[in-house]
């Protein structure tokens, strides 16, 4: 799991996780593995919260309240649903909830809205465009539910916004707007976005390095998207773009300029401001800008002899999921750095903001198994030359730990709720088809216990507790 970076080296000594079991509930999924599905929602209005739990044939939906006592459930069959995925969920204003289901193969939802009244449900198909559209990403926001089409021709996306059983369309025209690539060629909106794939980051969460290196993010605010550009390495091109009556505005950030071309360059948006990063082996070049009126509100130039002075942890690498080792210097860094994709990642607790700097990237070596560097041989069963390629992931970072004023700390780095967790899945075998729900003070993991069989809530939070 790529979310733990730093927590890896602090997990080796012994940390309480800090987590509870807030519920349990028996069920047994007699079925086949990958036909379950669970999925855990808050009513953000009434602050219920919701698990849907899905097997083969069946579908249990347990409704607690705000302090997770159970308080109602619903057990029904998957008909109308077989060999669908379950794609995500609205509430209405009556608070019951409405469920998405997907089918590739058939290329459409079927949305069933499910009453705990009566315990009735009510299905409608929605049938989505044919080969000129596909889905890009979907998401919940505000009790509704967005689905993110992306266009093969036009110039274009598409967003279905379901609200209390009603599917409001809107079209976002990018065909009017000029689009580079790296060499400053220009390119049409789609070829950007085949050559560079949007990332949706997760709102109110920690996106790890591997999500923030991407070139093209999609931001979820309320009403409105930010879509982000960064293959080039002059600038970062932003368009702003308004749900409600489908306006898009353009805005453009100049990056810092060090005294040779960047390597490789990045953005993040975070809460009216926009982070950027620039790098090359000899220097790194940080800003951070007020969003609004693109006033500079830090800036930061490191060269290769400097020492780094705003990073609360060890400068480190890390190779797949193995434990992370200190690089020792700032040269070092930078050169590591220069070589990979970079990213910027913020987020934001009740305390601190915690910002990731780094970069990932991917390296083949050629190992060769010739019997005498891998294993005896002695009786020359083995070719003498049979070369392997190994594929590794592997990423250079540091954590930085400020005030919510962008000041400087000297605070240390504690976990977040989000490491906890998927420590705690990397430790639990018996975990099955986890679900993981943030909360405003904390976080749930949701998953079935194949030991006990039931399915389990635990509260996870930040820091050492």
């Amino acid at each position: 799991m790529k979310q733990i970076f730093l927590f890896l080296v602090l997990m080796y000594s012994t940390v309480s996780l800090s987590q509870t079991v807030l519920t349990s509930y028996p069920v047994d999924l007699k079925t086949l593995k990958e036909e379950c599905q669970t999925l855990n929602a808050e009513n953000v209005i009434t602050h219920d919260i919701f698990a849907f739990i899905a097997s083969r044939d069946s579908l249990t939906i347990l409704k607690y309240n705000s302090a997770l006592f159970l308080n109602d459930k619903f057990i029904t069959t998957r008909q109308y649903v077989e060999n669908r995925s379950l794609m995500g969920y609205s509430f209405s204003e009556d608070g019951n909830p409405t469920l998405y289901w997907f089918s590739p193969q058939e290329n459409s939802i079927i949305v069933i809205k499910y009453y705990f009244e009566t315990k009735t449900t009510r299905a409608l198909k929605f049938s989505l465009p044919g080969e000129e559209q596909s889905i890009l990403t979907q998401y919940q926001k505000d009790n509704n539910f967005y689905l993110v089409m992306k266009y093969k021709t036009k110039q274009a996306l598409t967003v279905y916004v379901f609200k209390n059983g009603v599917a409001d369309e809107k079209f976002l025209d990018f065909s009017s707007f000029t689009f580079r690539d790296r060499k400053t060629q220009q390119k049409t909106f789609n070829q950007i976005l085949n050559e560079n794939p949007i990332e949706k980051m997760e709102p109110g969460e920690y996106n790890p390095l591997y999500k923030v290196t991407a070139k093209t993010k999609l931001y979820i605010l309320p009403n409105r998207l930010i879509l982000s550009f960064d293959q080039g390495i002059r600038k970062t091109q932003l368009f702003d773009i308004n749900l409600e009556n489908s306006e898009i505005k353009e805005k453009t950030f100049l990056k810092p300029l060090g005294q040779k071309n960047a390597k490789t360059s990045n953005s993040f948006y975070h809460e009216n401001k926009l982070y950027q990063l620039n790098v090359n082996s000899n220097e790194l070049l940080f800003d951070i800008k007020d969003y609004n009126s693109g006033e500079s509100l830090k800036s930061f130039t490191v060269t290769k002899n400097d020492t780094i002075r705003f990073n609360n942890s060890p400068l480190l690498t890390q190779i797949d999921n193995r434990r992370p080792k200190e690089i020792k210097n700032t040269g070092r860094f930078l050169k590591e750095l220069a070589a990979t994709d970079a990213g910027i990642s913020v987020f934001k607790n009740k305390k601190n903001l915690f910002i990731t700097l780094g970069g990932s990237g991917n390296s083949s070596k050629t190992i060769s198994m010739n019997g005498f560097n891998m294993f005896d041989d002695y009786f020359g069963d083995f070719p003498s030359t049979n070369y392997y390629n190994v594929e590794s992931d592997y990423s250079v970072f540091f954590e930085s730990v400020w005030t919510k004023k962008l000041e400087l700390t000297t605070e240390t780095h504690e976990p977040l709720a989000s490491d906890k967790i998927f420590y705690f899945i990397d430790t639990h075998k018996e975990i099955f088809i986890p679900n993981i729900l943030k909360l405003s003070n904390y976080s749930i993991l949701g998953y079935y216990d194949t030991l006990a069989k039931q399915y389990v809530l635990r509260k996870f939070t930040d820091g050492f507790q």
